[in-house]
């Protein structure tokens, strides 16, 4: 099949390689322009553009894609169809309608849950134990479209959204390549969505981070690995402030305390690990971040910082 790919973040990367590997015509890619990256200002290429770049590929990243100069680049390519993952715009229905198969997208939940732009990280949050990526032909709605063919993906217990997400990536790459062949030959029967059974994943914010230590010790627990590696779940201590990567449920029945503790106080120290008190349970910390320090486990970052029993983590700075 000949394919125009749109794309933009690691996550489209896999499957751009499963498709030129599985032998069809990528004619050309469409990413988002060049970035600034740090204190430097260099400009940086997305990740798709760094792989068709690699493979010969012609790249075009337009500004707004739905523009007339846009789409007569794309009427250009006379591609069979268009396959989209985490492109970063929305299409127009032109766009939609101009290749023969149209727009195939690559989402990375079991729609309808999860339309939106951020379904990794949301199904770790709500406490899901499955997720998937679905191949979905794409309409004029956000994650609205019939679905072509899906791929479930288990959750595991200490599964955090960076590991989530290169399992999803490369389940979405195994079942494009699958799912193509399959559109070309009229194989597959499109399912309309329940819209009834639609949640929406709403895009991440650092503001969501901030832990409320009133809440239960499994709600933060799973906050903390949704929100890993970005934009992070934090607290305060010692008025700087504090990432948390890694932490364990302490059920409230194991605790056996005399008097209810305020949430977010410190209730037990080792030379591996402290417990933070929660509104149900506490959560024992393993692994960390102090403000304009480097990533490490609770052991090393405990020889440097002194915690005691009856300190407070705070949800801002005193």
């Amino acid at each position: 099949m000949k394919v125009v790919f749109m794309g933009t973040p690691d996550f489209a990367v896999g499957a751009l390689e499963a498709i030129i590997k599985a032998g069809h015509e990528v004619t050309a890619v469409v990413t988002q322009p060049d970035k600034p990256k740090g204190r430097s200002g260099q400009m940086q290429f997305p990740p798709v553009k760094e792989c068709a770049l690699k493979y010969n590929i012609p790249v075009f990243q337009p500004v707004k894609i739905k523009t007339a100069e846009s789409i007569e680049e794309l009427k250009k390519l006379e591609a069979d169809a268009f396959i989209v993952a985490a492109f970063g715009q929305i299409l127009s229905k032109e766009i939609l309608e101009m290749p023969k198969y149209g727009c195939i997208n690559i989402h990375a939940s079991l729609l309808p849950k999860y339309r939106g732009a951020a379904p990794i990280n949301w199904c770790i949050i709500d406490g899901e134990e499955q997720t998937g990526v679905t191949i979905m032909q794409m309409n004029e709605g956000i994650d609205t479209g019939d679905i072509l063919t899906t791929k479930v993906v288990d959750i595991d217990k200490k599964e955090t959204a960076e590991s989530l997400f290169d399992k999803l990536a490369k389940a979405g790459a195994e079942l494009i390549v699958k799912t193509l062949p399959m559109i070309e030959n009229g194989e597959i029967i499109p399912v309309k969505q329940d819209s009834d059974k639609a949640s929406f994943a709403k895009i991440m914010n650092k503001s969501l981070g901030n832990i409320d230590w009133s809440q239960k010790a499994v709600v933060i627990e799973r906050l903390i690995r949704g929100l890993n590696s970005w934009p992070s779940a934090y607290s305060y201590f010692k008025d700087k402030s504090l990432k948390i990567w890694d932490a364990d449920v302490i059920s409230h029945d194991t605790l056996k305390l005399d008097t209810e503790l305020e949430p977010g106080t410190i209730l037990a120290v080792t030379k591996d690990y402290f417990d933070v008190a929660c509104g149900e349970g506490a959560l024992r910390i393993r692994e960390l971040q102090l403000e304009g320090k480097k990533r490490m486990d609770t052991k090393t970052f405990l020889l440097g910082n002194q915690v005691e029993i009856g300190m407070k983590l705070q949800s801002n700075r005193l």
